[in-house]
């Protein structure tokens, strides 16, 4: 498409560009179990963005400080590593960074193992307030677990 940005993540193809998967048609029940999950997942983000925004953050925010403290055997992560685990564009997540760190909530460091590396750690205060947020976004979970589920295929036999 003239004038879209055609670097789509990485080269991936969009959802309207990958070839459809032959298969068994779905059913009505399959329709109403695809819609019923895609409700659940647009509920639980709205409340996510509503609860963020209630404690003075952006959703990006709280999702760059869940990579961070979520990130798999470290409590820091590189900005290429959370590019990627954001599905964000390296300089998208260098102005996020920027202004979670003008908000106290994450410092940069320099990787002792690659002085071109930026590491980027959580400060206290963005620690206790992912633990607040997250245990908010916890028990939502919990509420929404049926909600949630996958759905159940009823594949014609």
């Amino acid at each position: 498409m003239p004038g879209a940005d055609s670097a789509v993540a990485g080269g991936h193809q969009t959802a309207a560009e990958q070839p459809v998967a032959a298969g068994e048609p779905l059913s009505k029940q399959d329709f109403e179990a695809l819609a019923r999950f895609r409700f659940g997942i647009r509920r639980y983000l709205r409340f996510s963005e509503e609860t963020v925004r209630s404690h003075g953050v952006t959703p990006q925010q709280y999702q760059l400080l869940l990579a961070l403290k979520g990130f798999p055997g470290r409590d820091w992560a590189l900005v290429r590593e959370l590019a990627d685990r954001l599905q964000l564009r390296h300089h998208s997540v260098v102005e996020l960074i920027n202004r979670a760190q003008s908000e106290g909530l994450v410092r940069r460091t320099t990787d002792p193992d690659d002085a071109r590396a930026v590491r980027v750690v959580l400060t206290d205060l963005g620690e206790e307030l992912l633990g607040r947020l997250s245990a908010l976004h916890r028990d939502e979970l919990r509420r929404m677990d049926a909600a949630l589920s996958l759905p159940r295929w009823h594949d014609s036999e």
